[in-house]
């Protein structure tokens, strides 16, 4: 090989090297003046599929789960379910006085009476439709929230703190945050649930959260709201609601993990808080932050 060949060549590798550095700033670039733009706080964390292309906002910081909780209780019990504790057809019979006036909960407005319902069924409604009804009766069968925290610190995981059930939570503004995780350990649940193999489900239970996960069909406009029409997501999310003295949102979450055409996937966690937004607007910034993600990963090379 000549010496302009030579040059050529390092030149080349060179220039490829600076377009994918400058690609991931541009993408931080862009992420930044979304945030920037509006009166909120935001916490991303994104991390590519390879595990190389990564970058977060705030993303060791504490944030309120909200229903992003769910996930979480969901996982616990699937585990518990591996294990024989319980099991997916077991019956489980929700009263009226379980049904949880005034918040928000599909099985109360389809069996205002109480129910009988499989696992199977309550963890539907509850990851796929974040009710709270279903919520909380998953927490009394696992014995309450610390016992979701504690799984999840024994498993390694030190960013999560699962204090209050959904009853607690929507009815007093305040203690909304004692149930928080950080951008960065909400991505990292993802992909240890993704990563069945590291031990937190069986292939079974995996399955089953995935199906209920791509059925989420409550925050269409976040991580959702500007990706091609068909674009697989599983995904969970949270709202706080507005705090109606100071018009605060406390929560508008988004966590999950989103397919390219070709396969690939990357996964995303955005939370946004202390916003003054409507909510429109915060589920726009999550949307756009989504999208630009998207863009990103979906023109990278394999």
């Amino acid at each position: 090989m000549n010496r302009l060949k030579f040059l050529i060549i390092c030149l080349l590798v060179f220039i490829s090297y600076k377009s994918g550095s400058q690609s991931i700033t541009t993408l931080r670039d862009k992420i930044e003046n979304i945030i920037q733009t509006k009166n909120v706080i935001a916490g991303v964390s994104i991390f590519g599929n390879d595990g190389k292309d990564t970058l977060s906002f705030l993303g060791d910081t504490h944030f309120p789960m909200q229903s992003v909780f769910k996930f979480h209780i969901g996982i616990v019990m699937l585990s518990n379910i591996d294990k024989g504790k319980f099991s997916l057809d077991q019956k489980v019979y929700l009263n009226e006085s379980d049904l949880l006036p005034g918040l928000w909960s599909p099985i109360r407005e389809k069996y205002p009476d109480g129910v009988l319902l499989t696992i199977a069924e309550i963890l539907e409604y509850t990851i796929s439709q974040s009710d709270n009804a279903g919520c909380d009766a998953l927490l009394r069968l696992l014995g309450g929230p610390q016992k979701v925290e504690d799984f999840f610190i024994k498993a390694g995981f030190k960013d999560i703190s699962i204090k209050i059930n959904e009853e607690v939570m929507q009815n007093n503004w305040d203690l909304q945050f004692q149930n928080w995780t950080t951008p960065k350990e909400a991505n990292r649940v993802l992909m240890a649930y993704f990563n069945y193999s590291k031990g937190l489900l069986s292939q079974n239970s995996y399955d089953f959260m995935w199906k209920i996960m791509k059925e989420t069909s409550t925050g269409k406009n976040r991580l959702k709201g500007k990706l091609p029409l068909g674009t697989m997501v599983a995904h969970k999310t949270g709202w706080s609601g507005t705090h109606k003295t100071t018009g605060i949102t406390a929560a508008v979450n988004d966590i999950g993990i989103v397919f390219l055409p070709d396969g690939r996937y990357f996964f995303i966690s955005v939370f946004i808080t202390d916003s003054k937004e409507n909510d429109q607007v915060n589920e726009q910034i999550i949307a756009d932050i989504a999208k630009e993600a998207w863009d990103y990963f979906n023109n990278l090379k394999k």
